[in-house]
This record gives structure tokens, sequence and C-alpha cells, in this order.
């Protein structure tokens, strides 16, 4: 019986775990779009300028943290931190969305 209530308690936590990942990646193309964030990043996250990161192929909850990092200054970037500054949390998961989806 320990080992049902511990699975189904697993479970329900790796559920909630993707709930809280979980954007709008047709709102996030968006906000990247409107956001500025192509500039630098392009238009898919490949990165056409010259030491600007990769986004594209990182997943959503790396994105996410990097976002909310350079939002809340924990990471340090004069543009990102101004950048992120801008975004809502919701903008944050969307972005996360688009990107890592």
């Amino acid at each position: 019986m320990k080992i049902l209530s511990t699975l189904l308690i697993s479970g329900a936590l790796a559920l909630s775990a993707n709930t809280a990942l979980a954007g709008d990646a047709a709102a996030g193309k968006t906000t990247f779009a409107t956001r500025g964030c192509v500039g630098c990043h392009g238009a898919s996250g490949a990165a056409p300028t010259a030491g600007t990161p990769k986004l594209a192929g990182k997943d959503a909850a790396t994105i996410k943290q990097a976002l909310s990092d350079f939002k809340s200054g924990t990471r340090s970037s004069p543009v990102m931190n101004g950048m992120a500054g801008m975004l809502s949390d919701a903008d944050i998961d969307n972005v996360a969305a688009y990107i890592g989806g």
C-alpha cells in the first residue's frame, strides 16, 4: 500500500511540475517577436548575431529559469536584465513554451 501511495504522489508531483511550465507557444512567439528578442537571437532563437547565445534547442525549463534570473537580477547582463524586466511571468512562460517547445 505504501508503494502505491508513493507512486500516486510521485505521479501527481510530476504532472504539477509539467503544468507549472505550461505556456502558450503562439503567444510566446508573438512576445519574442514584438519585444525585440529576434533582433539578437533570431526568429527561431538560432542566434544569427555574433556573440549572442543560441536559444534554439534549449528546453522550456532552462529558458524560464534564465529569463526569471535576468528579471530578478540574480543573473547579470545589462541587455538581458532590461529585456527580461519588461516581461510578465506569463510572458516568460509563453516565451519558454515557444523556444523550448
